[in-house]
């Protein structure tokens, strides 16, 4: 793939008018009042006819389940493969995404966490009975997901510092623990909860599992949103759970035998091949920006856009921005053939594509100077929103360290 066809370009205008007429009037109240962004959200799954698909695809998930619990009636070992989402639908999300983080890259953090990180992990791990129960209403934003896998404390090492627990009760468990910085805390309905078995064994070696949580629970606490230096239009909490009874059918795929430490790396995958998209939204925003400003600034008696020093910033941007848009048509044509990256290759591409989205943020606030510091500027916003692609999903720490393990073992084999 080396450019957008007609079909995506029109889509693209169609979201452009989308985000026109929904996002960009209520950027104010989303980035610095109180205004979630589901409703919109909804709205846009709405106007493109989002719903359907989603259902189609809880269905088929819970199809792939019912034929590995069917499997396993029998004695047999079924494993079910799940392709990638056709190419089409992958460049439409992409173009969704790209379009959004132009202007609200939080909206696309709070959407990804929903309808991708949580109902994901229920559509892989969970039986039939459980996509059906929890999925359709995720994948339509109908109710509002969260991933709660990071603890004070715990940070890069998710599994190794894990205290958060889960005993067994009569008829299912009870949960404890506190989770930090968990998007869409403050408004989920739906929370996947994600700790250790405490059978009395050593903490280091006991099974990590993952709990269906639904909002209200006794003993259930959500926050109110966290401050912080950016994606303020995604809401950010804590959880803290006490003795919360959940039944045993709340066990994702209702059985004790499957840790989840093996279906991480899937997971981590696919949040680290999103950041590409994100990245070249803001990315086409700053540049865009950037070339405005720098023909119509005038210092010295003429545009600050004749100075080598500024188209030097300029092109880099382009550079960067050229980069971060291959790698989007490359998971595109991924797609296309029925593949997936794999977790080292979503690792490159998630260093990568942070690093670039916020070198590029911070040179449109230097070009800018003293109006790039401004918040009418908006430059500024993308800047912080940016600094975030490079801490979560795991830090760019974490993403050189799986790309060198994979480097090697690669050598070593």
């Amino acid at each position: 793939m080396i450019e957008w066809s007609e079909t995506h370009a029109q889509i693209r205008d169609l979201v452009k008018r989308f985000v026109d007429a929904e996002v960009k009037p209520n950027l104010h109240e989303l980035e610095h009042g109180d205004m979630p962004p589901y409703p919109i959200l909804r709205k846009m799954f709405a106007t493109f006819g989002v719903a359907d698909l989603a259902v189609m695809r809880a269905e088929k998930a819970a199809a792939r389940a019912r034929k590995r619990e069917e499997a396993r009636a029998r004695g047999e070992t079924l494993e079910v493969v799940e392709r990638a989402e056709p190419g089409e639908q992958v460049a439409m999300q992409m173009i969704s995404i790209i379009e959004l983080s132009r202007y609200c890259p939080g909206m696309v953090t709070a959407l990804g966490v929903s309808a991708g990180l949580t109902a994901g992990t229920i559509m892989s791990r969970g039986t039939a009975r459980q996509i059906d129960r929890w999925v359709k209403e995720l994948l339509t934003l109908e109710k509002v997901g969260s991933w709660a896998i990071t603890e004070p404390g715990s940070g890069s090492d998710a599994f190794g510092s894990m205290k958060a627990t889960a005993r067994r009760s009569d008829g299912g468990y009870l949960l404890s623990g506190n989770k930090t910085f968990i998007t869409n805390g403050p408004h989920a309905d739906v929370i996947v909860f994600i700790c250790k078995l405490d059978d009395g064994n050593d903490p280091r070696d006991r099974k990590v599992l993952s709990f269906v949580v639904e909002r209200g629970a006794n003993g259930l606490t959500q926050t109110k949103a966290l401050r912080k230096m950016g994606l303020h239009s995604s809401p950010t909490g804590e959880l803290f759970l006490e003795d919360v009874f959940v039944p045993a059918d709340q066990l994702l795929g209702e059985t004790e035998e499957v840790s989840y430490r093996t279906g991480a790396k899937d997971t981590f995958t696919a949040e680290r091949t999103g950041v590409a998209a994100m990245a070249l939204g803001i990315i086409e925003e700053c540049l865009a920006r950037s070339v405005e400003y720098a023909k119509t600034r005038v210092q010295f008696g003429r545009p600050i856009g004749e100075f080598q020093l500024i188209q030097l910033k300029l092109a880099r941007m382009e550079v960067a921005r050229m980069n971060v848009q291959n790698l989007v048509y490359r998971m595109i044509e991924l797609a296309i053939a029925g593949k997936k990256m794999q977790l080292a290759e979503a690792s490159a591409c998630k260093l990568y594509c942070a690093q670039a989205a916020s070198e590029v943020a911070m040179e449109a606030v230097q070009l800018f100077g003293g109006n790039g510091y401004m918040a009418e500027f908006r430059v500024e916003q993308l800047a912080r929103d940016a600094k975030v692609l490079q801490i979560y999903g795991g830090t760019d720490e974490i993403q050189v360290s799986q790309i060198a393990r994979s480097l090697m073992e690669v050598r070593g084999g």
